[in-house]
Parts: C-alpha cells; structure tokens; sequence
C-alpha cells in the first residue's frame, strides 16, 4: 500500500458548481450521476461502516511545483467490514474502459476472506445514476452469502417491467429497454477482461461465446456514444442485478443540479423548493 505522495490531491475531481439550481428530473436512467458519483457512493458505504483506503502511485521530485507533479494512478478502495465484498473508485490515466467510456466503479465480491481472487465483478462508468449504484451496494452489503445466486434471470426483467420497461421481442427472456428506446438492460456475452471466477471465462477460446452476464446502458443517439454503461460478471447474483436494475429504471425522481448534456432536452425537470 503506497501512502499518498499528494495528500490533498483530489482522488474525485468532478465537483458540481456551486449555486446551480437543483432540480428534481426523470427519467432516472437518463438523469445522469450529477457529477457526484464518488461522493455519493462514498457516503453510503461510510454509513455502511466499510472502510476506505486511499491509493496514489506516481512519481514526485524535490522541489516540485504542484502543477507538475505526475500521478500515474488514483484509486480509493472500500472494504466492508467482512472483508467478502469491496468497492474501488478509479480513475487512471490509462483507464479500463466499457463502451469507450472510462471505468469510475469496480464493485466485488469473494466467498471467503482467505480468497486472494474475487467470485464476481461489476463494472460501473461515470453517469451511471448514483441511486442505482447505492441499491446495488445496499443490496451487496446485506447479502449473507455475496457469491451465491438467490434468484433466477427473470428477477432482473420483473424489476425493469414493473417500472413500463418494455422485453426485446427477439429476447423476451433475456433484455428489455425502457419505453423511448434509448437505454437497454440484456443478459449477454460479457466484454473482454471482466473479472469472473467462473472457470468458463478463464478457458474460452477467441472465437468461443463466453458465459453471460448482465450488461446495461444508455445510448441517447443511436451510434453515438453511450452515456453511460454498467457490466457485471457471469457469477454476479441476480438478485443484485435486480435491485441495480429496479433503481435505474424506477419512476421516482432524482435531484440534480448538472445535467447531461445528451440527454438534458428529453428530461422532465421542477424546480427543487
């Protein structure tokens, strides 16, 4: 563990503007993460008694000046207090990326403490809504058995289809997408190098369909970027897909102060009193 070469070099750097009006807007799944997806996420897994540790490699020469001190990587890692379950924030100057969006969320989870290897990985980048990724975590942090699937598939699409969101024809049992068509939620193949310790991820071959995990995203225009996106690993329960999924496509609406630009026009906004 490095001790921080720069303790007040921020690990976030995304900070709303201060005096922005607030707004409560829907839909969530297009409301985006605020601009404060650490902080939110952070805050939660505090109350949730989890513990944080800081993280920053780099190189740093006597007599340097701030601005050109070199941070190769920034990551705050919590643990919760069992040790079976984790959540790093990152953002690295050669990041992991998942739809050509940066990762910001890593979420894990292992079946014993003695286990170097996580059971299962969730992937989650910026503007995912912090609500969905909370309830993901809320959901994580209760579970007695983290590794152990509780439910089937069809959890996940209950959740979606409860809230308006409508199955693929083609796939009725295995992804759904809400009613303007712009963000999808599909039990599908899962991107090259998400960490699964299901052994079929490990000996798949390049021209072999891998196991499927459920994968979610927002794609505002189609072909163009996404605005955001969400992976999570074969071995990931479905139950907590499930409560992933319930908070990204509920009805209820969410205060923001920055909106994403892609999608700021199709938001239903009131000002927040």
């Amino acid at each position: 563990m490095e001790a921080p070469l720069h303790p007040d070099f921020p690990t976030d750097p995304s900070t709303p503007s201060a005096g922005q009006p607030a707004f409560w807007v829907g839909p969530r799944h297009l409301a985006g993460d605020d601009e404060r997806l650490y902080d939110v996420v952070a805050d939660t897994l505090s109350g949730l008694g989890w513990t944080s540790l800081t993280i920053v490699r780099g190189r740093h020469e006597p007599d340097e000046a701030p601005e050109d001190r070199q941070v190769l990587r920034s990551t705050v890692l919590h643990i919760s207090p069992d040790a079976l379950r984790w959540a790093q924030w990152g953002l690295a100057d050669e990041p992991f990326h998942l739809g050509e969006l940066p990762i910001a969320w890593q979420i894990s989870a292992r079946a014993e403490a003695s286990s170097p290897l996580a059971s299962w990985s969730a992937y989650f980048t910026r503007d995912v809504p912090g609500e969905a990724v909370v309830d993901f975590l809320v959901a994580l942090d209760a579970s007695d058995q983290p590794t152990v699937p509780l439910a089937g598939g069809e959890l996940v699409l209950d959740a979606v289809a409860a809230h308006g969101w409508l199955r693929d024809i083609d796939q009725p049992q295995a992804a759904a997408t809400d009613p303007t068509f712009t963000s999808h939620i599909s039990l599908a193949e899962v991107p090259p190098l998400i960490q699964d310790a299901d052994p079929r991820a490990l000996v798949a071959e390049a021209d072999e369909t891998g196991p499927a995990g459920w994968q979610a995203w927002a794609e505002p225009v189609l072909g163009a970027p996404c605005l955001w996106a969400a992976s999570f690993a074969a071995s990931v329960p479905h139950d907590l897909v499930a409560a992933f999924a319930a908070s990204l496509s509920s009805t209820a609406p969410v205060l923001r102060r920055v909106l994403p630009e892609a999608t700021k026009d199709r938001l239903l906004r009131a000002p927040a009193i």
